[in-house]
């Protein structure tokens, strides 16, 4: 038996998200039951963590363990065979048995698109058209107050009574740049992990800024309340992007 590191990538826009669903819709549902085809048993997969419904990646990471004595190599031509065209496997390779997709990561990158206006028709699905005019200079000084070690669980969608109440929402949020060209506004967050929506709720906040709704003071009692409130949107999941999972 075999532990087996697999990077993919994939456009969520017909997935109902990363997580196995009951309808078998999802993106780990599709993946597995190609590997059964391939293994001839249930193989469950394990991922670097997951990704909502609409949301896309580029170097999303996934392990999973199979008696498979071809390598890597052809067990990547093997999964790809029948998938979906909008899921690529990237790469296969073996590893060893204490590597865990989510557990040994360090850290993760994710991008988030914007455009001032309408995108074009190629464009639109995989970013947030801002029918507002936002300051790209009130967002990076919004963006300068939330780079550090925080806990961000007014920035993730955990709240007050819900069941994880007592989870660890502190993160070391290394990177949040706002970087632009013409018309077209990215996002790159870098942290040694995310909570749940936490990227989304991030440039949500930015764009509240950048168009003036939202305050660099304000977005500083937020961190400090600990508590979510309407006033933190969640940016569409459309425009978000898991780049990279790093590890040791």
């Amino acid at each position: 038996m075999q532990r087996w590191k697999c990077i993919c990538a994939y456009d969520g826009t017909g997935f109902s998200g990363w997580q196995s669903q009951p309808k078998g819709d999802s993106l780990q549902d599709t993946i597995e039951a190609r590997l059964a085809d391939i293994a001839g048993e249930k193989t469950r997969i394990h991922a670097s963590g997951r990704t909502d419904a609409g949301v896309h990646a580029m170097g999303q990471v996934f392990h999973f363990d199979a008696k498979w004595r071809h390598g890597g190599d052809k067990l990547a031509a093997a999964l790809r065979h029948r998938l979906p065209r909008a899921i690529q496997i990237v790469s296969v390779r073996g590893v060893s048995a204490d590597f865990h997709s989510r557990f040994s990561a360090t850290g993760k990158i994710y991008d988030y698109h914007l455009n001032r206006g309408d995108a074009d028709p190629f464009t639109r699905p995989y970013t947030w058209a801002l029918m507002k005019p936002v300051d790209t200079g009130l967002m990076r000084e919004a963006a300068a107050v939330l780079v550090g070690r925080k806990d961000f669980k007014a920035f993730s969608a955990f709240n007050g009574d819900q069941p994880d109440e007592g989870a660890d929402t502190v993160r070391d949020l290394r990177r949040l740049d706002v970087l632009e060209h013409g018309r077209t506004i990215k996002v790159v967050a870098e942290a040694d992990g995310f909570l749940y929506k936490m990227v989304r709720s991030l440039v949500g906040a930015l764009v509240s800024a950048g168009e003036g709704k939202l305050s660099v003071a304000e977005i500083t009692r937020h961190i400090e309340s600990r508590v979510r409130t309407a006033r933190i949107q969640t940016a569409p999941p459309q425009g978000l992007f898991l780049r990279r999972v790093m590890y040791r």
